[in-house]
């Protein structure tokens, strides 16, 4: 019998090696809950005694101030897969990456073009993670989360979590709910993806947009494209030492789009138009890394501690050295620059903790 895990309490914590981005100061206390106990009870006397409260899963959406965080940090490390049929249920703290390449050798379909994103599984419904035309508000079917508000375990349907690009009702109220486990609905297609719904992967397999093919092969496309972006977490490499993409890709009414379409045409000329695709209710999105290169932020720019990964220019970058001020003045630097060419304001798609761009 494995041995179980208790809750490990430390003072004065280091947090910059629970994140991606290898960067931020201490807490006052780090507690790592290997249950959802354990974290229900951290969470409360947190609570009861007024004291300030970080939630640490993966990582790999944090950017934590310099000086620290002043209270409590919670790491939720808490494990469970479970797999009945084609439902899928996972504790907060299980590996995302892992768990999706569990999903594929049982030959199932629905998150296999999300492999690679690094973190854990309870982020995923908080930024409504997505990638290479797949997003998890498309397979879950409910979220267990503590609510700090009721102080209760709540199951929240799918219909109620409030998804939509890179938001949910659990990003909109950060200090109400503790994700505790999310529960999956994927499809057993006989061992084939999900019809595949973004170009470049279905062009990187030599198949149309809409095809099936193995859902091994999809996996191992995307990690592909993901590595080829310096998108895929190594220690070992500093181009990706990062939070992933640092920018959301803007969604403009078609006033704002018509407008953006004016000032690209004026600086790049009367051919030039940034990508464009339907965001609904008459609504445009566009592309954040075609916006920062074309306003003349390349792959490496910087010559700082911090710069853009020479893979991709959605990715700031810790060169090894960095603080998290010089990666807020990189990001500030990239966010004015583009809205002086193009009159849009990115937004950063990490959470800031202690500090703000």
């Amino acid at each position: 019998m494995q041995e179980r895990l208790v809750a490990t309490v430390e003072d004065n914590a280091p947090l910059a090696p629970l994140t991606t981005f290898r960067l931020g100061g201490p807490a006052n206390r780090l507690v790592t809950a290997t249950t959802d106990e354990e974290v229900i009870a951290t969470v409360r006397a947190a609570d009861d005694a007024g004291t300030p409260l970080l939630i640490i899963g993966g990582g790999s959406n944090l950017v934590i101030g310099d000086k620290g965080f002043d209270g409590t940090a919670l790491r939720i490390a808490t494990s469970g897969f479970r797999l009945d049929g084609t439902s899928l249920e996972l504790a907060a703290g299980e590996n995302w990456s892992d768990a999706v390449a569990r999903t594929v050798e049982a030959g199932l379909a629905g998150i296999e073009c999300l492999a690679g994103i690094p973190g854990s599984a309870g982020a995923t419904p908080i930024q409504n993670v997505g990638a290479y035309g797949q997003d998890v508000s498309a397979t879950i079917t409910e979220v267990v989360a503590y609510d700090r508000r009721s102080g209760e375990t709540v199951v929240i349907p799918n219909e109620e979590c409030g998804f939509a690009y890179r938001h949910s009702r659990f990003k909109q109220h950060p200090d109400r709910f503790v994700v505790l486990r999310v529960r999956f609905a994927l499809e057993d297609a006989g061992g084939l993806s999900a019809p595949l719904k973004y170009a470049e992967t279905a062009r990187s397999l030599g198949v149309e947009v809409g095809d099936r093919v193995p859902a091994a092969q999809a996996q191992e496309t995307v990690l592909a494209l993901r590595a080829g972006k310096g998108m895929v977490l190594d220690p070992k490499d500093h181009d990706t030492w990062s939070a992933g993409s640092f920018f959301t890709n803007p969604i403009l009414t078609e006033a704002e789009h018509a407008a953006l379409l004016l000032r690209v045409q004026d600086r790049l000329g009367a051919d030039a138009a940034p990508p464009a695709f339907p965001a609904g209710d008459g609504l445009v999105k566009t592309s954040a890394a075609w916006l920062i290169d074309r306003a003349g932020f390349a792959k490496g720019h910087g010559t700082g501690p911090a710069g853009i990964s020479t893979k991709h220019t959605l990715a700031l970058t810790n060169r090894g050295e960095a603080t998290t001020e010089d990666l807020l003045a990189l990001a500030r630097e990239v966010r004015d620059g583009v809205h002086a060419a193009f009159g849009v304001t990115l937004v950063n798609e990490p959470v800031t903790v202690g500090v703000s761009l």
